[in-house]
């Protein structure tokens, strides 16, 4: 047999393992979305849908204020989540990496994950019940006089900010710990030949290095917050809507399928803006 036969055939083999995915991908992805896509040009008469082609969803989203507000209040909250997590986990991750015996690096990246072994609904709910005027927080900080009356920590953007940095920060310590383990001791040794202080060998030897670690913790939970409905829903009321908040509220109240496609649509366009801009820098970084 020769060579050229043998990687068709091999190729053959290759695309009779993928195509089970491929199909799966096709009829569980693609045909919803494009059909997502096209009933957001559609619009709602009464109870019936009728299909228009026309951008009246889009120019209703872009001309009504309270519509575009949620879409900013998404990009704040998630931005805010993403630069806090970011500041608290990277700490945390060479800690794990450097500080704590190897032995037991293990048993800390399980404490680290701990909170991941329960629902996602039940974090919020105890989150809620902390953050209430008498919860915990609020009952320590009365207690030792800090504060006269109760801080309203939930049913606003910071109740969800909390609640959402309690999740992404452990999500974000995996990936930049995965990043640290694998730096050589040599870079550090090397920069301190070089005359580098530690802060030095750090701005410009170990953070550069663990970018990569950061930006992909940075993206995921870029995308997992702005499309998330469950903790702004619990932790921040409907005082302040965010952009899946909005969505459910067509489909809900409304039933407005083509506004809240529409809707799905534009928070689709954005996570792609936002894996760009990462991957583009992430390749920037390697080269």
């Amino acid at each position: 047999m020769t060579a050229t036969a043998q990687e068709r055939r091999e190729r053959r083999k290759a695309l009779g393992f993928a195509l089970p995915a491929m199909l799966w991908t096709v009829a569980f992805f693609l045909v919803p979305f494009l059909y997502m896509a096209a009933l957001s040009f559609w619009k709602r008469q009464g109870r019936e849908i009728i299909a228009t082609w026309s951008l009246d969803n889009y120019a209703a989203f872009f001309g009504k204020p309270h519509l575009l507000k949620a879409l900013f209040n998404s990009l704040e909250v998630t931005l805010t989540v993403t630069i806090i997590s970011i500041l608290l986990a990277y700490p945390l991750a060479w800690i794990i990496a450097e500080r704590v015996p190897r032995r037991w690096q293990r048993f800390a990246l399980i404490m680290a994950i701990l909170p991941f072994w329960t629902s996602y609904v039940v974090r919020s709910y105890s989150w809620l019940l902390v953050l209430s005027k008498g919860g915990v927080v609020n009952q320590a900080l009365m207690w030792t006089g800090l504060i006269a009356e109760p801080l309203e920590l939930s049913a606003n953007r910071i109740g969800t900010v909390i609640g959402f940095v309690h999740f992404f920060v452990m999500l974000l310590t995996l990936t930049i710990y995965a990043n640290l383990v694998q730096l050589s001791p040599n870079y550090r040794r090397a920069a301190a030949d070089l005359g580098a202080n530690g802060f030095q060998t750090f701005w410009h030897v170990i953070l550069p290095l663990t970018l990569p670690g950061i930006m992909v913790g940075a993206f995921l939970t870029f995308v997992l917050c702005i499309g998330d409905y469950i903790t702004p829903q619990i932790l921040g009321g409907n005082n302040e809507l965010v952009l899946p908040q909005l969505i459910m509220l067509q489909l809900g109240r409304r039933a407005d399928f083509p506004m809240a496609a529409a809707l799905s649509l534009v928070l689709m366009v954005v996570v792609t803006i936002a894996y760009l801009a990462c991957a583009r820098w992430l390749k920037m970084e390697r080269t």
